[in-house]
């Protein structure tokens, strides 16, 4: 496609990099320039240390950059307000806080206002019914009054990634959302995410994982990391080699695919 043509980009870096001061001027990213189109669906994958978190900070107009720029939703860091652009992108962590003893729906709730309690005065009628819609489309429907903490560690992913979707992102951002889940757990949330692509178009994603097997068969590009610089970035097949993950974690890693899901074991 002719670059004049192309749809403007979800996320844009351009030369970036981030120094960490306090320690010396460290530096934690560098020279790194990628670019997330409407409707791609990203990995992105490093060693503990290679700089995923502060990455996924600058997208989620969280810190800015040292060096270089970082547009996201078409506006520029440094030429926008950080708190109005957070609110049209969506975050899903398991840091997250949100009102454990509140019913799932009350969760979701908080999404269309941003906060970690519930301002009863702000969720009309169409809001309210906005958050039970959005359990449905993520399989909670009859989660909905059920207490956030008397759910398992799927369900709270899936209820906080409709939390996120209630401000109707065109970026959603999802920050290990696998961590310490069961297989029947990872499994369901894998299913929710391909639904969600599948559904939705024209919305982008970014997810952080350690493990190629909680890649849903919707990943459509892939982004590694290795000590602050990207070792390779791209559509997914042409990415997530046996080649490329080795040289990411420093050791022989096996890939294979299987029915549209990666798997990676580590060579002898």
């Amino acid at each position: 496609m002719d670059e004049t043509r192309k749809p403007r980009a979800v996320v844009a870096l351009r030369e970036v990099a981030v120094h960490r001061r306090t320690t010396g001027q460290e530096i934690v990213l560098d020279g790194i320039n990628w670019r997330v189109g409407p409707g791609e669906h990203w990995a992105l994958l490093g060693a503990n240390g290679a700089g995923k978190t502060t990455l996924l900070r600058l997208i989620g107009a969280v810190m800015y950059p040292t060096t270089g720029t970082v547009e996201v939703l078409g506006d520029r860091l440094g030429r926008i307000d950080m708190r109005e652009l957070r609110a049209r992108v969506g975050l899903v962590s398991a840091a997250q806080k949100v009102p454990l003893d509140a019913t799932a729906h009350t969760v979701v709730l908080t999404g269309a206002t941003g906060t970690v309690a519930p301002l009863w005065g702000k969720y009309d009628t169409a809001t309210r019914e906005r958050a039970h819609v959005l359990l449905a489309e993520l399989g909670c429907k009859e989660l909905a009054e059920r207490r956030f903490s008397d759910c398992s560690g799927g369900q709270r992913a899936r209820i906080l990634i409709c939390r996120a979707l209630m401000a109707d992102p065109s970026l959603l951002l999802l920050d290990e959302p696998f961590n310490a889940l069961d297989l029947p757990s990872r499994e369901d949330l894998v299913d929710s995410l391909c639904q969600l692509a599948a559904d939705r178009a024209h919305l982008a994603t970014v997810t952080v994982t350690h493990h190629l097997e909680e890649l849903p068969p919707s990943t459509s590009h892939a982004y590694l990391l290795r000590e602050g610089r990207e070792l390779a970035s791209g559509p997914a097949d042409s990415v997530l080699t046996a080649q490329n993950m080795t040289l990411c974690f420093g050791r022989p890693v096996h890939v294979a695919r299987h029915d549209g899901r990666w798997y990676a074991r580590s060579g002898r």
